[in-house]
């Protein structure tokens, strides 16, 4: 019997269709608002355009498995895209020497406008989507294939996220698969072998299997079954293998050859690419914070006796030490009689560094340790060196951090995750970073940062 799913195709035909239109409606109607002429060439490039972001929107991912991704993740595509398609057309428009025939003014304030109106066209159609689930329309019923500890993560997800548009209708696994403490809250459909023969009854579209791979285990048996329906059948690895299908595939004489712990960073070009963006960008941070800088300078002299910088030995890349420089914020020899680990917030501060403390203005000086090689302004914080063998020895993977140079900023800083605050979570932003590095996700977190990198009540 074949099952008839919902149609997953509305809401990618809806928004197809708006990325094409949206972008030559929007030009024309600041062609109105600007009074500029409207001509055969705007509605040529309008149109060209529209096709070229959904030609570039397919290109990153933005109409596959959009069920399960965040705004957050859908807006970032939508930067991506847009960025791509719109340098595209400025070179198009270079090459064939017309870009004289348009305002700069029209286009300029158009392509920042248009990157608005996809994120409100996207979050609009998430807001209809989440109203059409609330009515039981088009959503997807979903049956889960075991009743382990990742089965009952599903069924959390599913039951706390309703606007995904899933509805769990229950599990297969053989009866006393686990103990009655660790029971799903779904009811039992049947065991393994019932799945191919009372799917259909249960109008079940989509299978979710989170049982262990193995050779002679119940999964390959089940998948041989599994083929004489249009089930749709996916499959929720566990934490081991996951990293694996997620880390870096290569071939050693044609064996298969799995980086699990591994990043860009280790391509002598990729550390070349972003030791240019480092000079580059410190180079001109500097040339324009120095007098800011000799401001601080001045004023920590003023507020107490002692050196205008505090130095510390810090833990950077491939667990090499550095000396990382910071404008003083505490009276001179505070730390004589030795330091503590997370007890930043009750250390004693001048109150001109309290000031500095609480704005990040004391870290401004390690756009110098930038300049010069020893850090990054974007990668993993810098830990001192005598509290690095406790920590790694608590936290795992902590070490992995070092794959990297340790930056003045991060994605856990900008996710909030700064100061005295969980290690294991921040830790594990910071490897998400090493393994995903790009030059795009550099600017993003620096872009980030100057609105939420600074102060923050984290900042001690």
């Amino acid at each position: 019997m074949l099952h008839l799913r919902p149609n997953r195709s509305v809401y990618i035909a809806i928004l197809r269709v708006s990325d094409i239109v949206a972008p030559v409606s929007l030009l024309y109607l600041l062609s109105l608002l600007l009074a500029r002429r409207w001509s055969i060439e705007y509605a040529v490039l309008g149109i060209g355009s529209g096709l070229l972001f959904s030609v570039q929107s397919h290109l990153y991912g933005a109409y596959g498995n959009w069920r399960g991704r965040s705004i957050a993740e859908s807006l970032t595509i939508v930067l991506k895209a847009w960025a791509a398609t719109f340098i595209l057309l400025v070179v198009t428009l270079f090459l064939l020497k017309v870009s004289h025939t348009f305002s700069r003014v029209l286009i300029l304030s158009w392509s920042v406008a248009s990157i608005f109106m996809f994120m409100l066209e996207r979050y609009l159609l998430r807001v209809l989507l989440k109203y059409i689930y609330s009515k039981g329309i088009n959503i997807r019923r979903v049956a889960i294939v075991g009743s382990g500890r990742s089965a009952r993560h599903l069924e959390e997800v599913f039951a706390e996220h309703p606007q995904l548009g899933y509805k769990l209708i229950g599990y297969y696994d053989e009866e006393h698969a686990c103990s009655s403490a660790e029971l799903l809250r779904s009811p039992r459909l049947g065991g393994l072998d019932d799945i191919s023969t009372n799917a259909s009854s249960y109008d079940i579209h989509e299978l979710v299997i989170t049982l262990p791979l193995a050779e002679n285990g119940p999964v390959p048996a089940m998948l041989d079954q599994l083929t004489s329906t249009t089930l749709v059948v996916k499959y929720v690895p566990d934490m081991f293998v996951a990293e694996c299908i997620h880390s870096k595939w290569s071939t050693l004489k044609g064996l298969p050859v799995i980086s699990i712990f591994d990043s860009p960073m280790s391509s002598n070009m990729t550390r070349t690419l972003k030791r240019a963006e480092d000079i580059l960008l410190s180079s001109i941070i500097l040339l324009f914070i120095w007098p800011v800088m000799l401001l601080i300078a001045i004023g920590v002299k003023l507020s107490s006796p002692g050196p205008v910088f505090y130095k510390q030995t810090r833990i950077g890349w491939n667990g090499q030490p550095f000396t990382m420089l910071k404008f003083r914020s505490m009276p001179v020899d505070l730390e004589a009689n030795g330091t503590e680990w997370g007890k930043s917030n009750v250390k004693e501060k001048t109150p001109f560094g309290q000031f500095i403390r609480s704005t990040s203005l004391d870290e401004l000086p390690q756009f110098i340790n930038v300049f010069f090689g020893d850090m990054s302004i974007v990668g993993p914080r810098p830990e001192r060196d005598i509290y690095i063998e406790k920590i790694s020895s608590e936290v795992p993977k902590y070490m992995q951090r070092h794959m990297v140079k340790a930056g003045i900023t991060g994605l856990a800083q900008v996710n909030g995750w700064r100061g005295d605050t969980c290690l294991k979570k921040r830790v594990e932003l910071d490897l998400h970073y090493i393994s995903n590095w790009s030059i795009w996700l550099d600017m993003k977190i620096i872009f980030l940062s100057t609105f939420k990198g600074w102060v923050h009540k984290n900042a001690y």
